[in-house]
């Protein structure tokens, strides 16, 4: 049966599993959903439309919020950023300071914050109610491939609305800490403007687009994972938006980390 795995513990041809642990079947059931889903990539039919159609609701809901995190957290990062340079006799040096934070930080983790938080919860609460009213059953019964036709769309929306509001983020980030730098703090325009480019390059910027992407694939399989195994009643898909944004930031600082680990090392190669 399609999507076998998002039943608990059954196996093709009948066969029952053993009874692991919990987190364990979780694991497993959203490795195994994730390589079904990116191997529908290169299948037709390809949901084209449900793809265009997820992409403008993630943005939708995820905009307005991005926005207001973004600023905020340019003008911390440009505020502790300047007193410390102004320390140490360095407050020419801003702009590379703000322009590094803004793009291999702060950019990434406000997309992962709004998308895991917003528009990965949303996702998660639309397959939930599908699931309890039985419609997956239904497709599965007319043998439609709910991960062909759910998932793979929603996975490709989320990591190409990530990557969009990551480049906004970064823009948001190096304008934002030009305004609050210059204006407020009294750094000279022409040494920020200077020092942009002083310490990020073409490197950072790819790094930052991959962990923005990978962010997004991440969030969308985990909230599609999570609604597709909602069982009960109206009561756990709550409970599934709130495990979504519990194990997508778990996820997510993970990959973090370790994109930020592979990119030092490749840049400093």
């Amino acid at each position: 049966m399609a999507g076998w795995y998002i039943r608990s513990g059954i196996r093709p041809g009948g066969w029952r599993g053993p009874d692991l642990s919990g987190p364990f079947e979780s694991v497993g059931g959203l490795f195994m959903m994730s390589v079904d889903a990116v191997k529908f990539l290169f299948r037709r039919p390809f949901q084209g439309k449900e793809m265009l159609e997820q992409s403008w609701f993630v943005a939708r809901v995820s905009l307005v919020p991005t926005i207001l995190v973004a600023i905020p957290f340019t003008v911390l990062v440009s505020f502790t950023l300047n007193i410390l340079l102004r320390e140490l006799g360095a407050a020419d040096l801003s702009g590379a300071g703000a322009a590094f934070g803004a793009i291999t930080q702060v950019g990434p983790m406000v997309t992962v914050l709004i998308v895991a938080g917003s528009g990965a919860t949303a996702m998660c609460a639309d397959l939930g109610s599908r699931t309890i009213r039985e419609e997956i059953d239904a497709m599965e019964v007319l043998g439609i491939n709910p991960v062909q036709r759910l998932v793979t769309p929603r996975m490709v929306a989320s990591g190409l609305v990530a990557l969009l509001l990551n480049s906004l983020v970064c823009i948001i980030g190096v304008v934002g800490g030009y305004v609050f730098s210059v204006f407020v703090q009294n750094v000279n325009p022409g040494a920020f403007a200077s020092g942009i480019t002083l310490l990020t390059g073409i490197n950072e910027v790819v790094i930052s687009a991959i962990k923005a992407l990978l962010f997004g694939l991440i969030a969308g399989l985990v909230a599609c994972y999570r609604g597709l195994t909602v069982s009960g009643g109206a009561k756990s898909v709550g409970n599934a938006v709130n495990e979504t944004v519990v194990y997508a930031f778990m996820a997510l600082f993970v990959v973090n980390v370790v994109v930020t680990a592979v990119g030092v090392q490749l840049t400093a190669g």
